[in-house]
């Protein structure tokens, strides 16, 4: 790619973020738009729809942008809870990295590369130089100057390293902090226990109730047995789907209500679609009921058991309740609302086969996914595309359509294939048994992060040839001089895919363009936005953010020596997101659940990964510079890294999987003397009853059909 390509494409995008940006400033004051931009408010009942006009909300302000900024991190934490924080540390993290990162390449690096001659490239006609002459491929073979890549090389793993360390270090604390200033929580005092023994004449319910009141009567409170409901799950589905219906004919026209039951609605005689379809409702409701009345004999071999005290749960989580390890198997219980309810209606040999699937279903479609790549590689070089397409060479040869088929269209083709990648994760992590949303979702994240790995970064920067790909495993020797030829030859690809997949994703995630649009065909064709009844807070996916935050930070890392002219590329995408996701966070997502933090162990093992992965490179890229001594050197590097992960791993990592007895007695005995403990933990009891089974009464009727006929399954 030449220098006029990548500053075509970063035009191009700059243009749609201005774009963006002002009309979100224009559209966000306008009354219509409030469950669009500022929906967590107007959820929570902070911010009304006003009719007024006012001709200020027609001009573009960059007022959102203060109030972004302006809330201090316990404010915030306040507001939005530890995952968002943790969330916005990791752009913190990033943007101190590349900070220093960007201060080295461009002013140390960067003239460096520029100076040499190993290309031997003509400065007269700069728009058309070659990005690589900025790379460290322009650097002579054994040149002393390659020792200065050398040095920044370790002293850069330092810098990261250090800046891990301390957010590790500071989120450990912050987790804590959380956990003391929190109130009681069910899954602090719960358990999940599963593989129940049945035993003849007695329910599992019993069975529970026996055994600990025998085994934990000092600190046992209560439990609910789980049951299978996928089939009531449905009816309830389809009456809200019913209810949600009902409520837009009522707000419509006397005409709107009525029509024909006939052939496509054509023929027949006229119904009141009210009356027919509160008929309908009333029939479900009859048939949940009969459903849950039914419910006794579709217990589960698994309950929550919920205790007094945390300590007294910790104990129960973490000794071995049987003589038979596969009997009595307990697990951390997830937050009530967190929990995955379909998980517990699937057989244990339907999740076995699940997982298989998933597996193979994994491997296919990463395989499949190399088609698009191939196509993405052949626009990066017009020569290539020429021969695939002869009959384009007249309209290849203008400057611009080059410029913008080489710079732009590579990046974002690649970004709409992976635009449908994240919902298909979560659908195979959903399929492998987890019990909790968040579970799901952190498995989904890691499995969409080392697929945009594997076939964004190595499948590019391998030029989309599977059997190089394969080649890697078959001849792990070659993997660093292979690397390091092939990694700094897809630099100008790499530069162009942050400006377009990270800069116009920051603007359209600021500007929503799909609930905009949605907003307005609803508004055009029911007549109303959402009711308050019905209107839902969105969430941040953070499967998919996450995955794209942290592949930007494996992109800059891995190039900083070798190509450090992407660093103010990446840092301005950490700048942007740091504002942008602040104000979504404020203004728009809530929190689904609460995880305390623990998506941080997957931004350490990548950012860890990054500076191996850069280290492998770097002794590749020496070898291939002719310069053995400073590859022999870089050997220590990855070692020395994986100690301190190992070290990390060690200090840290615990206090993100459980927390220690230290604070749970604390805690508890500062509950102590809390007058609302009694009634905390007598709703404890129902807290983990399931949706399912809880009495709806959704229709008009007012007989005594709507009374519930099964209570809560708790002892």
């Amino acid at each position: 790619m030449i220098l006029s390509a990548l500053l075509t494409s970063v035009g191009i995008n700059l243009g749609l973020c201005f774009l963006f940006f002002t009309l979100y400033s224009i559209l966000r004051n306008q009354p219509g738009n409030i469950t669009v931009y500022s929906p967590r408010l107007f959820g929570e009942r902070k911010t009304q729809q006003q009719d007024e006009f006012n001709l200020e909300r027609l001009l573009p302000s960059p007022g959102w942008v203060k109030r972004a900024w302006q809330p201090s991190e316990d404010e915030f934490l306040s507001i939005t809870g530890l995952d968002a924080v943790v969330f916005m540390r990791v752009f913190i993290f990033c943007l101190r990295v590349f900070t220093f990162a960007g201060i080295v390449g461009i002013f140390v690096l960067l003239p460096i590369n520029f100076l040499g001659d190993q290309l031997a490239e003509d400065f007269s006609d700069l728009p058309k130089k070659s990005l690589d002459s900025f790379s460290i491929s322009n650097v002579n073979d054994g040149s002393n100057r390659l020792w200065i890549h050398f040095c920044a090389a370790y002293i850069f793993t330092v810098v990261v390293c250090y800046l891990l360390y301390y957010e590790y270090n500071y989120i450990s604390l912050k987790r804590i902090a959380y956990f003391y200033s929190s109130k009681p929580q069910p899954d602090q005092f719960t358990i999940l226990v599963r593989g129940i023994p049945a035993s003849y004449g007695s329910s599992f319910s019993q069975i529970v109730e026996n055994f600990f009141t025998e085994y934990h009567p000092s600190t046992y409170l209560s439990h609910t047995v789980v049951r299978r409901t996928s089939k009531i799950q449905s009816l309830m589905n389809d009456a809200e789907k019913l209810y949600r219906t009902l409520g837009h004919l009522k707000s419509k026209n006397s005409r709107q209500r009525y029509k024909r039951d006939g052939f496509l609605g054509l023929f027949g005689q006229k119904v009141d679609l009210v009356d027919h379809y509160e008929k309908k409702l009333e029939d479900i409701e009859d048939n949940v009921r009969l459903e849950q009345s039914s419910m006794a004999g579709e217990e589960v071999p698994a309950a929550f058991v919920s205790f007094k005290s945390r300590f007294g749960a910790a104990i129960a989580l973490h000794i071995q309740q049987g003589i038979n390890p596969t009997e009595w198997v307990t697990e951390r219980a997830p937050e009530p609302k967190d929990v995955y309810w379909p998980f517990f209606s699937a057989s244990f040999i339907k999740r076995w086969i699940f997982k298989i699937a998933v597996v193979v279903a994994y491997l296919a479609i990463t395989i499949l996914f190399l088609i698009p790549v191939v196509v993405v590689q052949g626009l990066t070089h017009l020569d290539q595309l020429e021969t695939w397409f002869p009959f384009l060479k007249g309209v290849l040869s203008l400057t611009f359509v080059s410029d913008l088929i080489t710079g732009y269209l590579p990046s974002l083709i690649l970004q709409l294939f992976l635009s449908v990648v994240p919902p298909i994760m979560i659908l195979f992590s959903s399929m492998q048994g987890y019990i909790s949303q968040s579970q799901i979702e952190k498995s989904a994240c890691t499995k969409l992060l080392w697929f945009t790995v594997w076939n964004i970064f190595f499948a590019n920067a391998l030029s989309g040839s599977a059997l190089t790909m394969v080649n890697i495993f078959l001849e792990p020797k070659k993997i660093p001089s292979l690397l390091g030829a092939a990694v700094p030859a897809q630099a100008s690809f790499f530069i162009a895919y942050v400006v377009t997949s990270g800069w116009t994703s920051l603007s359209s995630e600021l500007f929503r363009l799909m609930p905009l649009l949605y907003s307005f065909m609803k508004r055009l064709f029911v007549g109303k936005d959402d009711d308050d009844d019905d209107f839902e807070v969105p969430s941040i996916p953070y499967h998919s953010e996450i995955t794209r935050v942290l592949f930007f930070e494996l992109l800059g890392v891995t190039y900083f020596f070798l190509a450090p002219l992407i660093l103010p590329f990446v840092l301005v995408y950490y700048c942007m997101g740091y504002i942008i996701y602040r104000n979504q966070f404020l203004n728009v997502y809530a929190p689904k659940y609460e995880t305390g933090g623990k998506f941080w162990p997957i931004v350490h093992n990548s950012t860890i990964f990054s500076l191996v992965l850069m280290h492998i490179i770097a002794i590749g890229i020496f070898g291939l510079k002719k310069l053995p001594l400073a590859s022999s050197l870089t050997i220590p590097l990855p070692i020395l890294t994986l100690i301190f992960n190992e070290y990390c791993r060690k200090r840290f990592l615990p206090i993100f999987k459980a927390y220690p007895t230290e604070c749970l007695i604390k805690k508890d005995r500062g509950d102590q003397n809390d007058p609302r403990m009694p009634e905390f933990l007598e709703k404890l009891a129902t807290a983990y009853q399931d949706p399912a089974l809880i009495p709806v009464h959704l229709s008009r009727s007012d007989d005594g059909r709507s009374s519930p006929l099964l209570r809560a399954v708790e002892v």
